[in-house]
């Protein structure tokens, strides 16, 4: 049995007379990376700030190794909040070695794991820039930075791909997935349900403060209906909807769901009457970004 890292139990968080959650339990376990996955309002955020005391469970255990968050666990977390937290009007290289500096990482160490950061992240002509003169995306890239400028053991993170094209986005699952790969545990909030797939070896989907669906990846794709059918094709797309299935196109590719009691047969024989030229055409659990539409619907 996997040592878990964070544990939530039986945790419960109200303001005023609105419950924002309702008797969460979860753990994540040493070394994975596990995606938390809601809608705005659902409750992540709440979870995550009950679980460093920026606010207070009103119920429940929430616990860092097995003890309640406290100062000297700073240590080993790295926290990226979903809002800014940067001082605007100071400069990159100065935001990142004072946060090195205040984990108790010497000046000339934290000089080097600043440039090196920067380097890697494609900031490094922005070093002398206050952050005020940064796009989101680039202050986002500094807010990362300092979630990760001493080398934590364990992330938590909410909301890290707000605010990022896709190429940056790509450049901070790339950076999430070798941390992981280290070793780090990494607890992350996000709307980037895609990715999630990808990334994620357990997940949580909350919705209205309540667990819906908690597990693997699969195991939780495997949940919700047959498999789909997955096709890439070149020219005419198929149909969207008709009496057999409805897909989701996305370019050239598309995720075929079939109706109840449809065989992977009779779909590919009704794509080629509609003249579709497949590339490919593979059988797999519902995409985890359909299961999650499915459910909060």
């Amino acid at each position: 049995m996997s040592k878990y890292s964070i544990k939530i139990d039986k945790f419960s968080k109200s303001f005023g007379e609105v419950k924002a959650v309702k008797d969460l339990s979860f753990e994540v376990n040493d070394g994975e990376v596990f995606a938390f996955l809601g809608t705005n309002g659902s409750g992540k955020t709440t979870t995550i700030r009950c679980l460093l005391k920026i606010y207070q469970a009103d119920e429940g255990k929430l616990l860092i190794n097995g003890k309640e968050y406290s100062e000297e666990l700073n240590q080993i977390i790295g926290y990226l909040p979903e809002e800014r937290g940067l001082y605007r009007d100071v400069s990159v290289i100065d935001i990142l070695t004072y946060t090195a500096r205040l984990r108790g990482i010497d000046s000339d160490d934290a000089m080097k794991r600043s440039l090196d950061y920067l380097d890697m992240v494609g900031l490094i002509l922005h070093k002398d820039k206050q952050i005020s003169q940064l796009s989101s995306g680039m202050q986002q890239k500094v807010q990362l930075g300092t979630a990760l400028i001493h080398n934590p053991e364990i992330l938590i993170l909410d909301e890290p791909f707000k605010g990022l094209d896709p190429i940056n986005r790509q450049l901070f699952v790339d950076i999430l997935k070798e941390k992981g790969k280290k070793g780090a545990t990494i607890l992350y909030s996000t709307h980037v349900i895609d990715e999630a797939q990808k990334m994620a070896d357990r997940l949580l989907i909350i919705k209205d403060g309540k667990r819906l669906e908690y597990g693997s990846v699969n195991e939780v794709r495997a949940n919700h209906g047959s498999k789909s059918i997955f096709i890439e094709f070149s020219g005419k797309a198929p149909v969207e909807k008709n009496e057999l299935y409805s897909a989701i196109i996305t370019n050239k590719t598309a995720e075929i769901i079939p109706n109840k009691g449809i065989t992977e047969e009779k779909i590919l024989e009704n794509l080629l009457k509609q003249e579709v030229k497949l590339v490919s055409f593979r059988l797999d659990y519902p995409s985890l970004n359909q299961v999650f539409v499915d459910i909060m619907k």
